[in-house]
């Protein structure tokens, strides 16, 4: 059967350049994906940048470490400790490095560091000399030599003369002399040493052995690695805790210390995740492909089977038959895009990395393995996409070859109509389930995905259901047209029900993935901006315009504004034991005052109240499965145990998952202060007077509207840019698809068309009966997509009303405009070439 295969693709090759087309993209998609991804994998990290030049650094041992009954658990610490002096003193020589918050008033986000620290990169001078005066600094961008500037520390913003321009560094740098920055930081952040490791952890002696136990901290109240003056905490242990265990770090464990760590790893997961998304709607789209491709060319050739089952083929031999034309298609198409497939990795790369959604520093991948990968993912797709049709192909009876014309066979056969229906019915419960049980896991794209494809999947299958009624109610209106065009039109797609589902399945697939990934990004990014914005009561906030959060000296100013209540809020954490004490926990909580929080905040409270929030007490949300009255044994984001009473849960729709007392926020600076006017305050006035105190600061004031409408575009502008690749690969199969399908029937309409040329027709007639018939077949795929569309976005909307309450069902129309007037385009010159070629001839007897 392989030969009358390999002869059949021979003679119908036009009928099947399309699949080959389609699993030639498919796998080079995966294998330039799958290079993407390895690339990610097998990728080094970057090289040292701060402490390039330094051989040794020792660092505070920065993990929170909890022995338990069932072993130890261990977690990073979220706000730094320092190294003790004692332990700084045993190494004479070194440069005690301190990186802190400093940044030009109105230049980029910057850091402070001593100027002795210049080395560790190395950062020298290209301009002036070094700072040798308290108010002198050396600076790598924003300032020229000689100028006057203010600099914003967490103090406040003070006039610096610029005295030096130093070369760029791992990132903007506010250089000051050791004693000015000891000054405005008196914590040590790390040591450069440039001495044999060997010879450091010999001086340090056991404070470099590896931490074993919580207890190795300096105890209450030697406020070491914490801010002067921090308050105790009742319930607590005083002062925040201070390891005296040192990691020494050197070769590329340095890295770990550099600023841009966080960003490469955000950026190199964010590469992960499109590369596997696109890879993943890919394979379905390639098996959707393949799947009407093969089903529309078995309608095609039901006499020609009929004709092999008459000469004594069997139907298991027919089956075989279909079997080996896919496994042909499909390993010389795997095999072609397997190989190219690696070229493609770089550009997606450098796109990528262009988007901000990829490190720039990684390097292609080598490896072999994911070209074998697509093209074995291909045959797959290939043998799954054709299971259907080859089964319908092997039920071809001999008598079939005996008719005198040429019968559509059944559109929806009982396994069509399971298929469609169990896939529907699995989407469906799927949303209620989601809706129900997690109505927060609806915002996740891994929930959601998943759930569009099994939409969209069931209403491909049940298209040839819809077919005839939606044509009938597209074409009422060309009824009432002068001429024969509003009955032949209708006629054509309606009589050949499967040809038009085919034709219509592309254009359903892309604009329904299109409207329903767009409009669900939409809709998930308005859900989380007002879970955001709703609880914010203030009129004004003042937030940060870097990542340094707003200084003590500007909190002071805005709370001296007349007619505003001001209250600021800082982020921090705590640290939880959970699992049954195995785990270690990081749960985000919120430093605020609680006289103010009800003046700034609305928070919704289930049970208990927010009036005997204390420092040592707590408001959680459910999700920390604790019970209103239960004392917890909690540490702090510097590492220092407390234990904290639950006086409030937090309701559905808090803006933070836990509130405490600003006792429990050491060195980070609040990252918001709400303002609320008084009564009888002039808002133009309190707005002016906020503009004025944040000024020379870092800072920006912006009434809640202002703000709100900033966060929701922002968060639609990141969200939308993962989409823009599954987009693409979506189109790029709607090309394949559509224009395959229509050149499919090209040969079955030419008849057709001769015969209406042989009964008086024009050739401009003709053209724009067969564009019209196009245009009405776009039509019925925009109609399904529509179906599919809205019960995606209904169910999801089920789920996100839970959250926020009643909103819009928001679907951005301008790109889905965009890709149903691209499928329409496509649709007309597909229809339109083959039949300009068309000429009177006698028709052929079926």
């Amino acid at each position: 059967m392989l030969r009358i295969a390999w002869s059949t693709l021979r003679t119908r090759w036009l009928s099947f350049a399309g699949t080959f087309v389609a699993l030639a993209l498919g796998a080079t998609l995966m294998a330039a994906l799958g290079q993407v991804l390895a690339s990610s994998v097998s990728s080094p990290d970057r090289g040292p940048q701060r402490y390039a030049a330094a051989p040794v650094v020792v660092v505070p041992d920065e993990r929170l470490t909890v022995r338990s009954p069932f072993g130890r658990s261990s977690a990073p610490l979220a706000e730094p400790r320092g190294l003790a002096p004692e332990l700084a003193a045993r190494l004479p020589g070194a440069v005690r490095d301190r990186v802190f918050p400093a940044q030009l008033a109105g230049g980029p986000p910057a850091v402070g560091r001593p100027w002795s620290a210049a080395r560790t990169a190395p950062q020298r001078l290209s301009a002036g000399r070094a700072p040798a005066a308290d108010d002198e600094i050396v600076v790598t961008a924003g300032a020229q030599v000689g100028r006057r500037v203010r600099v914003v520390t967490a103090a406040g913003a003070r006039p610096y003369r610029v005295v030096g321009i130093a070369s760029a560094g791992p990132q903007p740098t506010v250089f000051f002399t050791d004693e000015r920055a000891a000054a405005l930081s008196p914590r040590i952040d790390a040591l450069a040493v440039w001495r044999p490791a060997a010879e450091v952890r010999a001086a340090l002696g056991a404070a470099a052995e590896p931490e074993t136990a919580l207890g190795a901290a300096a105890g209450p109240g030697s406020g070491l690695g914490s801010p002067a003056g921090s308050p105790p905490v009742p319930g607590g242990t005083g002062s925040p805790a201070v390891s005296n265990k040192v990691r020494v770090l050197t070769g590329q464990d340095r890295a770990l210390l550099d600023p841009s760590r966080e960003a490469d790893e955000r950026a190199r997961n964010n590469a992960d995740t499109i590369a596997g998304i696109a890879a993943g709607f890919a394979g379905f789209i390639a098996i959707f492909v393949v799947s009407s491709t093969f089903a529309f060319a078995v309608g095609q050739r039901q006499r020609e089977f009929a004709l092999l089952r008459t000469i004594g083929a069997t139907a298991g031999q027919v089956r075989r038959m279909v079997y080996g034309e896919a496994l042909l298609i499909a390993v010389a198409a795997s095999a072609l895009g397997a190989s190219i497939g690696p070229l493609a990795t770089r550009p997606i790369l450098d796109r990528l990395s262009a988007l901000g959604m990829a490190p720039a520093w990684l390097v292609p991948s080598t490896s072999s393995v994911p070209s074998y990968l697509a093209f074995g993912t291909g045959v797959l797709v290939a043998v799954v996409g054709v299971v259907v049709a080859a089964r319908r192909a092997g039920r071809v009876r001999p008598a079939e070859a005996l008719r005198e014309a040429a019968v559509e066979p059944k559109s929806m056969t009982i396994g069509r109509w399971i298929a469609g229906g169990g896939l529907l019915a699995t989407a469906v419960i799927s949303m209620l389930v989601n809706a129900v049980t997690d109505p927060g896991g609806a915002t996740n794209n891994k929930t959601f995905m998943p759930i569009v494809m099994l939409l969209i999947a069931s209403v491909g299958l049940l298209a040839p259901v819809f077919v005839r009624p939606v044509t009938n109610l597209l074409a009422a209106p060309l009824g009432r047209l002068r001429g024969a065009g509003g009955l032949v039109v209708p006629a054509g797609a309606v009589v050949s029900t499967r040809r038009t589902a085919a034709t219509a399945a592309p254009v359903l697939v892309t604009v329904a993935l299109a409207a329903t990934l767009l409009g669900g990004a939409a809709m998930t990014d308005a859900t989380k901006s007002a879970m955001q914005t709703a609880p914010v009561r203030a009129d004004y906030l003042v937030l940060p315009a870097g990542t340094g959060g707003l200084d003590r000296q500007l909190v002071e100013r805005l709370r001296t504004v007349p007619g505003a209540d001001v209250t600021t809020m800082t982020t921090t954490s705590l640290y939880t034991l959970e699992g049954e004490g195995t785990q270690i926990v990081e749960r985000p909580a919120e430093a605020v005052d609680p006289a103010t929080l009800t003046t700034a905040l609305s928070v919704p409270v289930s049970a208990g109240s927010l009036a005997e929030l204390r420092d040592d007490t707590i408001a959680v949300s459910p999700t920390w499965e604790l019970g209103l009255g239960q004392r917890v044994k909690m540490w702090r984001a510097d590492g220092s145990q407390v234990s904290l009473k639950v006086v409030a849960l937090l309701g559905t729709g808090s803006a933070a998952d836990s509130y405490v007392t600003p006792a429990h926020a050491f060195s980070a600076l609040p990252s918001a202060a709400y303002v609320k006017l008084r009564p009888g305050a002039s808002a133009t006035e309190v707005g002016r007077a906020l503009e004025q105190a944040a000024k020379g600061h870092n800072a920006r004031a912006a009434t809640k509207a202002a703000w709100a409408a900033t966060a929701a575009d922002r968060r639609a502008s990141a969200s939308r840019l993962g989409l823009l690749a599954v987009l693409g690969i979506m189109l790029s199969y709607t090309v394949i698809a559509l224009v395959n399908t229509l050149l499919m029937a090209a040969p079955d309409r030419a008849p057709e068309h001769g015969a209406l040329r042989l009964l008086g027709a024009t050739k401009a007639q003709l053209l724009r009966y067969v564009m019209a018939e196009a245009l009405l077949v776009v039509a019925v795929g925009v109609i399904l997509a529509a179906v599919a569309t809205a019960l995606g976005l209904l169910g999801l909307y089920a789920a996100l009303v839970q959250l926020t309450g009643p909103g819009a069902v928001d679907v951005p129309w301008q790109p889905v405009t965009g890709v149903i007037g691209l499928c329409a385009v496509l649709a007309v010159l597909a229809a339109v070439l083959p039949a300009s070629r068309t000429k009177g001839v006698a028709i052929p007897r079926a």
